[in-house]
């Protein structure tokens, strides 16, 4: 019986620098994975009436939860940061006490659904600006974040021109019926050719029929005498 020996060869990883740049960079994707992310949704602005009560977004998230999250808003006001409100989350759904340092502020997150929103009341124009929303999570070894939402402060909302969108939905629209109407006219007019195709047809067999008569051929109404029997 013949023995085969498998050699298995040695794993080249290349120079330990690039061995080292590999995990580093292996490790910064798994670190940024589990990092803190905070959150002002999709739309990261809002534009609101003068004297009107808005409510600016914020939520958090982290891939291996929080313990003792510091949180706060701030204000941009002309360059210099004020600061809105701020507090510590102890862990996941407990609600914080939250520290208000602007009047007409209210904390409306709770802390349900991570969800870390303040409402201003009787906005003036002094209140339109960038309000950023930041976080540090003690667990990701104080990994911190932040967003920034932009409030917009008006006299009237503007009225949106839907001429444009008017216009084009007409022309569409006309040209649909349009594309319609031809579908319809094409249809009727094969109809009619086919009657009249089928008439044509009819008329020639009653024509040939009425031929073969009047010349007494086979098939014609007109009966043939029979001939006389000799005595």
């Amino acid at each position: 019986m013949e023995v085969r020996w498998i050699v298995f060869e040695p794993l080249r990883l290349g120079p330990p620098h690039k061995v080292f740049g590999l995990i580093l960079t292996v490790l910064l994707a798994v670190w940024s994975a589990q990092a803190l992310e905070m959150s002002v949704g999709k739309i990261p602005f809002l534009e609101a009436v003068n004297g009107s009560t808005v409510m600016l977004p914020c939520t958090y998230s982290s891939c291996i939860g929080i313990k003792n999250l510091y949180f706060n808003w701030q204000f941009n006001d002309n360059g210099t940061m004020q600061k809105v409100c701020e507090s510590t989350i102890a862990s996941e759904g407990v609600e914080p006490q939250v520290s208000i340092y602007r009047e007409r502020v209210e904390f409306v997150g709770k802390n349900h659904d991570n969800n870390i929103s303040i409402l201003l009341w009787n906005i003036t124009f002094e209140d339109g600006g960038q309000y950023t929303c930041f976080g540090r999570n003690p667990k990701e070894k104080d990994k911190n974040h932040s967003a920034i939402f932009n409030l917009i402060v008006v006299d009237e909302l503007r009225v949106v021109d839907n001429t444009l969108t008017i216009i084009i939905a007409s022309a569409v629209g006309g040209g649909i019926a349009l594309l319609m109407g031809f579908m319809l006219l094409k249809n009727f007019t094969l109809f009619v050719l086919a009657k009249l195709e089928e008439k044509n047809k009819e008329c020639l067999v009653t024509s040939s029929g009425i031929d073969n008569t009047e010349n007494g051929l086979s098939g014609s109404k007109a009966d043939s005498k029979p001939t006389p029997k000799k005595k």
